[in-house]
């Protein structure tokens, strides 16, 4: 299924989602935005999917703000500008917030906002060919929208130095700073993606829901508020269906039901 620039597809229980404007180097523009929300919407509320690849058509990740949308925003009201640039943080937040593991298959260049799509995925495996950077400040811009993301993967002093000099860095400084979690060659990307799903795939799915949920609002929560948070949220999930189902799985020496998805 094709949502204009992005393409979804189903494999069982996984959902592909691929960036469909190769011949501009799957770069972003309002349609962009608008698709990627309605696909991720549709993910987010259907239970027969469990994980989701993100990765863009041809030999680029995603470049970044298209060049044609460029030249209509610099034409743009300060409120124009404001609702467009709430649109691409509402997109970051709706893949960053989904309730499915989201592994980012990085198969080429992801520059500037491509590089904070990386940055929303729960796991991201990069091709080694791959290289990332934010070029804003030499239009005079920053990259703001993505800016939240990137803190929490690649932390202040990595951020400070490559939103200022918008060199660029390869996948190998990427995953050293931690914004991708492994680096292949080329050949290798889809094998490496394949056996993180199957990883995963043993995971209960609201496991793995809650588990993304846990990470996010333990950062935001003081010591104080988590000891009670934390001990709501695994007594919920030892007494719900799927907890007591694992549990007993697991003492009586067997899979769980959800591995034979």
């Amino acid at each position: 299924m094709t949502h204009g620039t992005v393409r979804l597809t189903r494999e069982g229980a996984i959902a592909r989602v691929v960036l469909n404007r190769p011949d501009v180097r799957n770069a972003f523009n309002e349609q962009m935005l608008a698709d990627l929300r309605e696909v991720f919407a549709a993910i987010r509320d259907d239970p027969g999917i469990r994980v989701v690849v993100l990765t863009g058509e041809g030999e680029s990740f995603c470049a970044g703000a298209d060049l044609n949308w460029m030249k209509r925003v610099v034409a743009y009201t300060y409120e124009e500008n404001y609702e467009d640039s709430l649109n691409l943080a509402q997109m970051l937040r709706d893949v960053y917030t989904c309730p499915k593991p989201v592994i980012g298959r990085i198969n080429g260049p992801a520059i500037g906002g491509g590089t904070g799509v990386v940055a929303v995925c729960d796991i991201a495996i990069a091709s080694q060919d791959a290289v990332f950077g934010f070029s804003e400040t030499k239009l005079g811009l920053t990259p703001a929208a993505i800016s939240p993301y990137l803190l929490k993967r690649m932390g202040e002093g990595n951020l400070r130095e490559y939103f200022l000099t918008g060199e660029r860095f390869s996948a190998a400084q990427a995953a050293a700073m931690g914004l991708v979690n492994v680096v292949v060659p080329t050949d290798e990307l889809d094998a490496a993606v394949d056996a993180k799903i199957a990883m995963i795939l043993t995971g209960g799915p609201q496991a793995l829901a809650v588990s993304k949920e846990l990470v996010r609002e333990i950062s935001e929560r003081s010591l104080d508020e988590n000891g009670p948070y934390t001990a709501e949220v695994i007594s919920r999930l030892r007494t719900s269906d799927e907890g007591q189902e694992g549990m007993n799985a697991f003492l009586q020496k067997r899979k769980p039901g959800w591995t034979d998805d």
